[in-house]
């Protein structure tokens, strides 16, 4: 395991420099899963993309995406 050793001139603390460093962390992550996630669904949508109704219509499409501002029913933040 690593540890973070903080310099003697800085300011910080040990503590808070590893704060940050699990902040990076936590954002790259939660990065990697929303790229996942987003070639995922790309591809699931590209699966089905000859799937029609009688009127011609896909029957599976994406129906587009929220501010991440928004709130959702159902979910919490990646911590």
């Amino acid at each position: 395991m690593f540890t973070v050793v903080a310099r003697e001139d800085s300011q910080k603390s040990p503590a808070q420099v590893g704060s940050l460093l699990d902040e990076l962390v936590r954002d790259g992550a939660r990065q990697m899963l929303a790229a996942a996630l987003q070639a995922e669904v790309a591809a699931y949508v590209e699966q089905f993309a000859d799937v029609l109704d009688e009127d011609g219509h896909r029957l599976v499409v994406r129906n587009g995406t929220t501010s991440s501002g928004m709130w959702r029913p159902g979910l919490e933040p990646v911590t």
